[in-house]
């Protein structure tokens, strides 16, 4: 397994970038959230990896974050999905907008990404509903606390939706303090998020 890369960039054709590591060229599809963060031709890059072995080729994915290839991986976890479609996904929205959309299981994120049909964009919300936020390393050691004035399952699925946004459990729990007994998920979200903002 290639965990990570580092080399010279030597070509940008987008999806794919060429990298030129001690003499040899890595031809790698990256999302263009990472395509986009990339310095000139010529320069040094490191990215995180994925190799994939398939009957018709060895293939390398890389990536900006480590966040970015958690994601990629997850998406690709999700029967019937492929690279492609896993790297548009990361394409037409942020890991964080990603996470976003999957905690409050908002379709219509998803279906303005092209090549993401209704019937896909409702497999990806609903498989990825517990697994996103726990799978991204930087919410790897998060652990959800006890708050008393709110139900613990859903006080529980709000904070994992904060913390997959990136917020740290600390600045999620503060948020979370005026939430009202019977606040929903999503408006328990919307709720802490607008108080994060004015934070």
């Amino acid at each position: 397994m290639i965990g990570r890369i580092t080399g010279t960039l030597l070509e940008k054709n987008p999806p794919q970038i060429v990298l030129d590591t001690h003499g040899v060229g890595y031809e790698i599809d990256v999302p263009m959230s990472t395509f986009y963060g990339l310095p000139e031709i010529g320069a040094k890059v490191a990215l995180y990896t994925h190799f994939a072995v398939r009957e018709d080729g060895h293939f390398l994915y890389g990536f900006a974050t480590a966040d970015e290839r958690a994601a990629f991986r997850q998406i690709l976890k999700v029967s019937g999905i492929g690279a492609r479609t896993a790297l548009a996904v990361l394409s037409g929205l942020s890991v964080s907008d990603f996470a976003q959309a999957v905690a409050l299981q908002e379709t219509g994120r998803l279906l303005k990404i092209p090549g993401i049909g209704k019937k896909t964009a409702e497999r990806l919300l609903l498989e990825l509903r517990d697994k996103l936020g726990k799978a991204l390393p930087t919410l790897a050691t998060a652990r959800a606390g006890s708050l008393p004035d709110a139900p613990p399952d859903a006080r529980s699925d709000i904070l994992n939706a904060l913390l997959a946004l990136g917020y740290n459990e600390r600045e999620a729990q503060a948020a979370m303090k005026g939430l009202a007994d019977d606040a929903s998920v999503s408006d328990g979200i919307r709720l802490a998020l607008k108080q994060l903002s004015r934070a």
